[in-house]
């Protein structure tokens, strides 16, 4: 998924040089069926043509090994590259200059313009809102609304709803109206400062709630490379932050494109990994060689980080303390996944992303099977909590209710909020009764 902003610039760049077709060779079970590839396609704001390959026959023709997987063909398409994993996007940008002006002198480019119509996105209040988190003091609930590019504010019980930038993307501070966002996800709250994972701006902003003002505390609005060590805080490169959570003055940030947590000091104005080697895997350790696989959700208690990997499928602990250790409560490997209750090695999650604690229990949404599940991290067991596995949008009592792919949990006053991502929708689990409501949001 990192590379689709690329993708989109490139595109915009070359949009009568450059075409591309994706092949969607699925790894989840979930990600092979073509309404699923449709719901992925909008909320990524994917603008080319593509294939669900649920039978690996493309990926098999082209002798892929990773995702992503880049092929380069020639305007008379032959395969002249391949390139396995992330590319950045200056050298992305250089290679297809080098391409266009070596097509062009040797006059194979055809200009003219490819004739296909994308989908509208939906036209519902909210857009693929990807994270929620629930202010049990204030009463303020706080939603990214990622493809609106803006954070929703309202009450805990959906009244009164402000609106901080959007709809258009871009990387602007200043007041809620010209403040601009570029898909944000996670976010954390100190008094009267909202923190944002402003993703594909690669950014960390704070939202001053009391005086209305948006500014950006870490990120230059550039994607970082690989191996980037940090620095100070305005000048670090981040890549694509996912979620946020706060302890002892330090932000803590589950940065899902390196594969790392990182830990933004905002004291000392400082900006550097916290745990993850950078090699995607689940491995255990010291905090510098453990090895994450994509986090994508992430809470404390003040002394450990408690983060969801989505690639592994996995729940793990991280210390705060520097000379702590990663260990893994849930999960096996990259390849070990599936919707199994129990203990131990015997549990398995799919895809999850996001995560909450209450009461030494953890929240888990788990995207892809549709569900929202409970660890106990000192027994390492996993339960259902609310969803039936269906896909779909129904309220009603926690074993028979549906979601479709949430994405971020949040807790207050005895409710549980979820960002039910593909639903467009807010959801409420009353966590007495097991209630589950969808949230009316009042003034959007």
């Amino acid at each position: 998924m990192h590379v689709f902003p690329q993708l989109r610039k490139l595109e915009r760049k070359y949009r009568r040089e450059l075409a591309v077709i994706g092949v969607h060779s699925a790894k989840f079970p979930t990600e092979r069926e073509t309404e699923n590839v449709r719901m992925a396609i909008l909320r990524y704001e994917i603008g080319h043509p593509v294939i669900n390959d649920s039978r690996f026959q493309v990926w098999q023709s082209y002798s892929c090994r990773a995702w992503p997987t880049l092929m380069f063909l020639d305007p008379e398409g032959r395969v002249v590259g391949k390139h396995e994993g992330e590319i950045p996007y200056d050298a992305f940008d250089r290679l297809l200059e080098e391409m266009v002006k070596e097509y062009d002198a040797r006059g194979l480019l055809d200009r003219r313009p490819l004739d296909f119509l994308p989908e509208p996105p939906p036209g519902t209040p909210l857009s693929f809102p990807a994270k929620v988190l629930a202010d049990e003091e204030g009463g303020r609930l706080f939603i990214s609304d990622s493809n609106h590019n803006r954070i929703v504010q309202t009450g805990l019980d959906g009244g009164a709803a402000r609106t901080i930038g959007g709809v258009t993307p871009g990387f602007q501070d200043g007041d809620f109206v010209i403040a601009a966002f570029d898909h944000p996800q996670g976010m954390a709250l100190d008094g009267d400062f909202l923190y944002v994972a402003d993703t594909e701006n690669h950014a960390v902003r704070r939202v001053d709630l009391a005086q209305g003002y948006v500014d950006t505390v870490a990120g230059t609005g550039r994607q970082g490379p690989f191996g980037n060590r940090g620095g100070k805080l305005r000048e670090a490169s981040l890549n694509s932050p996912w979620d946020l959570t706060i302890a002892g003055g330090v932000l803590y940030v589950a940065m899902a494109g390196p594969h790392q947590l990182w830990r933004l000091d905002l004291r000392g104005g400082m900006a550097a990994p916290h745990a993850g080697s950078g090699r995607e895997d689940i491995v255990d350790g010291p905090l510098a060689s453990a090895a994450l696989a994509q986090p994508s959700g992430i809470t404390t208690d003040g002394r450990r980080l408690y983060f969801v990997d989505s690639e592994t499928s996995s729940v793990r602990m991280a210390d705060v303390d520097p000379a702590g250790r990663v260990t893994t409560i849930v999960g096996r490997g990259l390849f070990e996944f599936g919707d199994v209750d129990g203990m131990g090695a015997k549990a398995r999650l799919q895809h999850p992303l996001g995560i909450c604690l209450l009461g030494g229990v953890l929240y888990i949404a788990d995207a892809y099977n549709h569900k929202i599940k409970r660890v106990y991290p000192n027994t390492q067991t996993v339960m259902t909590f609310a969803g039936s596995g269906g896909q779909g949008l129904l309220d009603g009592p926690a074993a028979e209710a549906e979601f479709f792919e949430p994405g971020g949990v949040s807790a207050a006053r005895g409710k549980l909020y979820v960002a039910d991502t593909n639903n467009h929708a807010i959801r409420v689990v009353d966590l007495a009764s097991g209630q589950v409501t969808t949230l009316e949001i009042s003034g959007l």
